[in-house]
């Protein structure tokens, strides 16, 4: 009997890997489903997988695999105008050397074993919870009803008391979402646990964001800068970039309705932020929590433009070094997660 790793599961025939998805079912929490089978192709990496369903969130069957993680490294090098780009942006803050600079701000590397597993394919916000009208009024928080009164008679497209309640235009409807005062790390931890879920780790984080790709970004060594960017818009089409894309005001070019890319399904079928100031919430090796995917927008406030204000949420193995000063509670806000369930002892 073998790990269930991603080349057995590849060699696998279509019978065979809906046997095995169907049995995966009764290894999740009541009321999980088995939805069917589906492909994921991206990055040049595919997968035919099957999806799940909980309570209305998706999961994907992630086979698991043994993969070098972290950077400190070039595979392939960067392309002229990524090099350019890079170079100019951060010889500004006193950096000379880019490569020990980047190395600087990656996981080490090491070789891991990543289980199979059920990955949930989007993320939960941690800071914030969904509610209705009726229950927002029932928590008789201060100013609320006055200012969603406002907001529903305003052109405005959100609206914010900070870690109180956040308003949100969505066409004809509001959302409303209140602040998840009083959350703890470890009451997170447990809530999960008891419902039959673990929360990823930083290896799973990264194995999941890259396939264990040996290139800086999933796709390569070099920017992409024909993307839709979350805060920048769409690159494609820009000339110049290596000196003037620190000068670009956010939303520029937000007129195309093309999906930002980064917020894609990948080649497991995972969603990812794609947003530096969104952080994703792992456990590290002590069982620390340990943010990945992001920086707190540091480097976007920073006006250090796309390519380097994107490190934290495109590059595979980006540690931000700031995070582990930052309380729970200052992250809390912009922290989302995803819950997991491991199937360590699946084999064929």
């Amino acid at each position: 009997m073998a790990l269930l790793t991603r080349g057995i599961w590849a060699g696998l025939s279509v019978l065979a890997k809906e046997e095995l998805l169907r049995r995966m079912v009764d290894r999740g929490p009541a009321g999980m489903e088995y939805a069917g089978v589906r492909a994921f192709e991206r990055y040049g990496q595919r997968i035919e997988t099957g999806m799940f369903s909980h309570a209305g969130r998706s999961f994907v069957f992630v086979p698991g695999d043994r993969v070098t993680l972290g950077w400190n490294r070039w595979q392939d090098g960067m392309n002229q105008e990524t090099s350019a780009d890079l170079h100019e942006t951060v010889i500004e803050y006193g950096v000379e050397d880019v490569d020990s600079f980047l190395a600087s701000q990656m996981s080490p590397m090491r070789e891991v074993d990543i289980a199979p597993m059920l990955v949930e394919c989007g993320t939960q916000s941690l800071g914030w919870i969904e509610v209705t009208e009726e229950e927002a009024l029932a928590q008789n928080e201060p100013d609320f009803a006055a200012e969603l009164e406002k907001f529903k008679h305003s052109g405005l497209g959100g609206f914010e008391r900070s870690q109180a309640f956040r308003l949100v235009r969505l066409g004809e409807d509001v959302r409303i979402l209140l602040y998840n005062e009083g959350l703890t790390f470890e009451d997170l931890l447990e809530e999960n646990t008891e419902a039959g879920f673990d929360l990823l780790t930083e290896d799973e984080w990264e194995y999941l964001y890259g396939g264990g790709c040996r290139t800086l970004f999933p796709w390569g060594d070099s920017f992409d800068y024909t993307m839709k960017l979350r805060h920048f818009g769409s690159m494609e089409g820009l000339n110049g970039m290596v000196d003037e894309s620190a000068e670009l005001p956010p939303m520029l070019f937000e007129e195309d309705d093309r999906p930002y890319d980064l917020e894609l399904p990948n080649f497991f079928g995972v969603r990812f932020a794609g947003d530096p100031y969104k952080y994703e919430l792992t456990i590290g090796h002590a069982g620390e929590m340990f943010p990945k995917g992001g920086d707190g927008g540091g480097m976007i406030c920073g006006g250090m433009g796309p390519l380097v204000s994107f490190l934290p949420a495109a590059a595979v193995y980006y540690r931000d070094s700031n995070a582990g000063e930052l309380d729970w509670e200052d992250l809390m806000d912009s922290m989302y997660y995803r819950r997991v369930i491991r199937l360590a002892d699946l084999t064929v």
